[in-house]
Order: C-alpha cells, then sequence, then structure tokens
C-alpha cells in the first residue's frame, strides 16, 4: 500500500519512541574515532562515542552514509509506489544531503522522493522531521508538508556553546598559537546557523559569558513562549546530563508548562566539531 514515508540521518536528534511511532527511517553516518570505524547509532552508542572521543590522540572523523546504502534504503521505501521525503543535516556540515540527491538520481526514483536541506542538525533537524511525520498523520499531502517544513526553517533557532576549544582547536578551525591564547584565556563561543551557515556570533570569557547567552536564550523564549511548542536541549559531557541543562530545561518550563523539552546527548558529528561540555538549545516558533 502506497503512502508517505519519513527518511532522515542519525545526526537528527530523534528519541526510539518517536522513530518507533511515525515509522522513521534513519540512515546511519560513520563514525571513525580512536583508529575504528562504527555506524552511529547501530555499532556506537552516544555515550560510547564521547568516552572514546576523550581517550582520542586524533580528532574522530564523521562520513555521510554511502550513496550504495541510500540507494538500497529509496528503493526499499518506494518499492510499493510510496512517496518519500528525506530530511537531512546542513550541507554546511555534511554531504549527505548531497549524497541523497545523488541516490535519489541513481534509483530512479526523483518521481517520488522529495530531499529537503534541513540547514540544521540535532533536535532542530528532528523537529522538522517530527513535523513532516505529524502531517503524514494526519493526512496532509507531500506539497503541503514540502510547504511547512519550509516555514519552520525561516523561524528556527541553533544556539550552541562551546566551553572547550581542544576539538575546534585539532579540528583546524584556530591556529595552534591562537587556540593555546584563547584557552588560556577561558574564551568561550556562542555559534548559530542561519540560513544553514555555521557563524560565530559572539566571544567571550568564563561563566559570566555562559551565564550572559543562557540569559539570551531564556529572554527569546519568553518574548515567544506561545509560538514555541517544543524545545530541544543537547549536550557533549562523559557523565551523564549536566545538571545545570536539566535546572535551565526547568526554567523553560517556568516560563511556559505546555512548551515539551528533550534534554539528550547530542550526535557523534556535533560532538566531534563542538567538543566536550558543549551545549546547544533549538527550537522554532510557529
Amino acid at each position: 500500500m502506497s503512502e508517505i514515508k519519513i527518511l532522515t540521518d542519525s545526526s537528527a536528534q530523534l528519541t526510539p519512541e518517536e522513530i518507533e511511532k511515525y515509522h522513521i527511517t534513519v540512515v546511519p553516518l560513520s563514525v571513525t574515532v580512536g583508529g575504528k570505524t562504527y555506524l552511529d547509532g547501530v555499532e556506537i552508542t552516544r555515550q560510547e562515542f564521547v568516552e572514546k572521543m576523550s581517550q582520542a590522540e586524533d580528532l574522530p572523523k564523521t562520513s555521510q552514509p554511502p550513496i550504495g546504502r541510500l540507494v538500497d534504503t529509496i528503493k526499499d521505501l518506494t518499492a510499493d509506489g510510496s512517496e518519500v521525503v528525506g530530511i537531512f543535516l546542513a550541507k554546511a556540515l555534511s554531504g549527505t544531503v548531497d549524497a541523497a540527491r545523488q541516490a535519489v538520481e541513481l534509483s530512479g526514483k526523483s518521481d517520488l522522493v522529495h530531499v529537503v536541506d534541513s540547514e540544521l542538525t540535532d533536535r532542530a533537524e528532528g523537529l522538522q522531521v517530527l513535523a513532516a511525520a505529524r502531517d503524514v498523520a494526519a493526512g496532509k499531502q507531500v506539497p503541503e508538508i514540502l510547504t511547512h517544513l519550509e516555514n519552520i526553517k525561516k523561524t528556527q533557532r541553533l544556539r550552541m556553546m562551546i566551553v572547550n576549544l581542544e576539538n575546534v582547536i585539532k579540528g583546524g578551525r584556530l591556529g595552534p598559537i591562537s587556540g593555546k591564547i584563547a584557552n588560556l584565556l577561558n574564551i568561550r563561543i556562542e555559534l548559530q546557523m542561519p540560513h544553514g551557515e555555521l557563524k560565530v556570533a559572539k566571544k567571550g570569557r568564563g561563566k559570566k559569558f555562559t551565564m550572559a547567552f543562557d540569559q539570551r536564550v531564556l529572554d527569546d523564549i519568553e518574548a515567544n513562549k506561545e509560538k514555541i511548542k517544543e524545545v530541544g536541549i543537547s549536550y557533549v559531557s562523559l557523565n551523564g546530563v549536566p545538571q545545570r541543562l536539566l535546572d535551565f530545561a526547568q526554567k523553560i518550563k517556568d516560563i511556559n508548562s505546555k512548551i515539551d523539552v528533550l534534554v539528550r546527548e547530542t550526535s557523534p558529528i556535533i560532538a566531534t566539531h563542538a567538543g566536550m561540555d558543549a551545549y546547544a538549545i533549538l527550537y522554532y516558533t510557529e
């Protein structure tokens, strides 16, 4: 029986319950850490990845799904004549969305598969996936779903705090000298992704900068509290959920108790580039 099916990649922040409830197909990225390669979410958990990353001398590497795997997945999903809406992490972060487009061409299913660049990742991408899945459940057709996704992208926020610059330095985003100075000065960075482009929004020093960042986010949520239904808080940590992020989640609930807040470990692709103790707040307004 033909229908509309939802496809995404493993960088999307989704719970197992959400994936099962909406029959979402997730194609895993590959991660290489400590000299060994794993399928994200299949052969290594997010916590295991962070533990291995903390012990590795070299910066981990992440790879987009092989085109062959994407072709096979597309053929399987469309075998009964179903249409597919595929939502993938930002092109600025990975070649996954381009690989998906190539796979659609190779599969000969261009008439059935619709590829969307989420322009973000993590829970921001996950919220787009969930919106599309809920639209399907409500009986909406593909054009209306794609329009909904474009509208979501216009108001999405990703606010990330980089606390430890070690991975940024290893990745070559800062020169070795400036990187050392940044660490000595306890420099922290706020990242945003307007229109799918990763940008440094602000730089500052120490906990006061982090506290000011938190307050700016809370002020924005307060200003839009009736337009926000869900907020994601994602993090990189060796020791489970940081208590301060649970406290932050409660502050959001205090602003509007109807807002659903998900606090969860981020994916390896984000952990690799963000580094230890980084965290992000992700949401959109309606």
